[in-house]
């Protein structure tokens, strides 16, 4: 039964990764889409193939997620990793239903932890606090204040030039920003995934904590995201891409390419499992912040704000439920 149990676990994982990518396709396309930088079928394409690569560039984070909980050995390890999965894509789709860019990254952490407290197993709270928590807060800011940073200088930079030809230079340069975007996505999210095949495994006997990834599982992690990806999230990418701010080209590219740099350096300095989500919509808003505060949508943003606030709290509800539903199902101690 165990091995069963660790079959269906990397099924699962693989149909979190593969609603990561179209929940969290937005957030690497919205803004190139909306400002007609990029068709949407081509940014998909592009997201997709870029998403792929991304998660191939490191796998720092993937060992953070998989040192996040320690649920022990043998089936009931696994039902807890499992509970939390459910977790995670369950509140995906919620938000995915009402169109809120929620994080997806802590959407799974909430789930693993909320499953682990239910099941009584060791959280690893200096790592849930130090690469978790405290990037959850941080990231945005930072996102929102490097937008509005950037889009200042682009704006003092060009400020002499046609905004017909300022325009069309930066829709260009926004599929470069796009792509840069698209691999941080890969290089964030891909490995969150990998992080629990990796936890699933070692939980079942399979590897040992100082093994590397297996092959295999990159491979398919970045196959399920890509996927996910090219499936697209059309709900999220209207409320990203028009109903916080309308966005113009260079809006765009200052956006993209801060949420970008933001994503590389949490994952290879800081090895963090930060939300390209709150990465991306802060620094939306940062940039429309420079027009004038009004420009920003805010109602819209308190909205996304809440989601961001219940996501953890809601996912892990979740896991803690399923776990207790596999757990007398499966008829387990």
């Amino acid at each position: 039964m165990e091995l069963a149990i660790i079959v269906a676990v990397v099924a699962v994982a693989l149909v979190f990764d593969y609603t990561n990518g179209f929940h969290d396709a937005a957030n690497a396309i919205a803004t190139s889409v909306s400002t007609r930088a990029l068709t949407p079928r081509v940014a998909l394409l592009m997201a997709a193939v870029m998403n792929f690569v991304g998660a191939f560039l490191g796998q720092k984070v993937a060992g953070t997620v998989s040192e996040t909980i320690r649920p022990g050995s043998g089936s009931h390890g696994l039902v807890i990793v499992m509970a939390g999965l459910v977790g995670a894509i369950t509140w995906n789709l919620i938000t995915w239903y009402f169109g809120l860019p929620s994080s997806s990254s802590h959407a799974l952490i909430g789930g693993l932890v909320g499953a682990a407290l239910t099941a009584g197993v060791f959280v690893n709270w200096a790592t849930v606090i130090e690469k978790v928590v405290i990037p959850m807060v941080l990231s945005p800011l930072v996102a929102f204040s490097l937008g509005f940073a950037a889009m200042l200088l682009i704006m003092w930079l060009f400020r002499n030039q046609s905004p017909a030809k300022v325009g069309r230079g930066f829709r260009l340069a926004q599929s470069l920003s796009a792509a840069a975007m698209a691999l941080g996505h890969g290089l964030q999210d891909a490995q969150k995934t990998m992080g629990v095949i990796f936890l699933a495994l070692l939980t079942g006997g399979y590897v040992a904590a100082d093994d590397p990834l297996p092959l295999w599982v990159i491979i398919a992690a970045a196959t399920a995201i890509s996927l996910g990806t090219y499936s697209g999230g059309w709900r999220i990418m209207r409320t990203l891409g028009r109903r916080i701010i309308h966005l113009d080209p260079p809006q765009g590219f200052a956006a993209e390419s801060v949420a970008a740099s933001v994503l590389y350096t949490t994952a290879y300095v800081f090895q963090a499992p930060i939300s390209t989500t709150h990465t991306i919509t802060s620094a939306v808003m940062g940039v429309g912040a420079t027009k004038r505060l009004s420009a920003v949508r805010w109602g819209v943003a308190r909205s996304i704000l809440v989601g961001w606030v219940l996501t953890f709290p809601a996912a892990g509800a979740v896991a803690a439920l399923t776990y207790l539903i596999l757990k007398f199902v499966l008829q387990l101690p």
